[in-house]
């Protein structure tokens, strides 16, 4: 067994598209062992995304490590033998509102709701729905709200639509439900979640879960959705391939993209300078 703390950094929390994978969402194949020295060294290597559970667990296994998992951008936070942490969701009263909303202000956008454990649609057979099961290897239940949710509520909600649409989207709800945030992941993207969802807060509680003091932590993120984490982590990364309001929030930018495997090239890079 390799010795723990054999490196200048005590926790990596990092994003998942964008940042970890390739523009296709895949795994990069020469990541696989250098995360796995880490986590055998005993250093936690922290998926922290936009993805519900199911859909960070199976990289997890594709690059052979557990632990524990930041879901929903910070709104369901799980520790690493899946036990909650943190759970914020949309109450399902503003979570029927809110859908009855999109449906007929936006009802060219396509939406689907995810809460705990499952991810609900009302139509499966819908290419955007169907391409999003092919990125995240995951099956959508045709369901819904009220039949797929119970009273705990829903943690997001993803619109997909053309750029503009998804523009409109995100200041409609901006406008109609101020105690939420409507964030754009992508031009094509917008999450939905509570108001008081960060990523940064997700990092914050698995570093006292785990006894990992922040300044000892290194984050990497390339969205929007990442500016609080990588703000809220003394050494921080924005990749290469962020936008330019994402570099200016992180501390350093990695030397190269996701597609050129940045983040495992800046982890070697500590590692051999520790």
């Amino acid at each position: 067994m390799e010795q723990k703390n054999a490196v200048a950094f005590d926790a990596v929390f990092t994003d998942v598209d964008g940042t970890l994978l390739d523009a296709e969402h895949r795994v990069i194949a020469a990541s696989r062992p250098v995360i796995q020295k880490l986590t055998r060294m005993g250093v936690p290597f922290v998926l922290v995304s936009a993805r519900m559970p199911e859909g960070l667990s199976t990289i997890q296994h594709e690059i052979g490590f557990e632990g524990p998992l930041v879901s929903y951008s910070g709104a369901y936070v799980l520790d690493a033998r899946g036990h909650e942490l943190l759970s914020k969701p949309i109450g399902i009263d503003e979570a029927r509102d809110l859908k009855g909303f999109l449906d007929a202000e936006l009802p060219d956008i396509c939406c689907s709701e995810y809460g705990f454990h499952v991810w609900a649609c009302d139509d499966d057979t819908d290419p955007r729905i169907m391409n999003e099961e092919r990125i995240t290897t995951l099956k959508a239940l045709r369901a819904p709200l009220d039949e797929a949710f119970d009273e705990r509520g829903v943690h997001k909600f993803l619109l997909m639509g053309a750029p503009g649409q998804i523009a409109e989207a995100q200041r409609k709800i901006a406008r109609a439900y101020p105690g939420l945030t409507a964030v754009r992941s992508s031009e094509t993207l917008c999450e939905v979640m509570r108001g008081d969802v960060t990523k940064s807060e997700g990092v914050r509680l698995l570093c006292d879960n785990l006894g990992v003091d922040i300044g000892r932590a290194v984050a990497f993120g390339d969205g929007c959705n990442d500016v609080d984490m990588l703000r809220a982590v003394p050494n921080s990364y924005a990749m290469a391939n962020a936008p330019k309001e994402v570099k200016r929030s992180a501390a350093r930018v990695t030397q190269l993209t996701n597609d050129e495997n940045g983040l495992a090239f800046e982890l070697l890079s500590l590692m051999e300078s520790a």
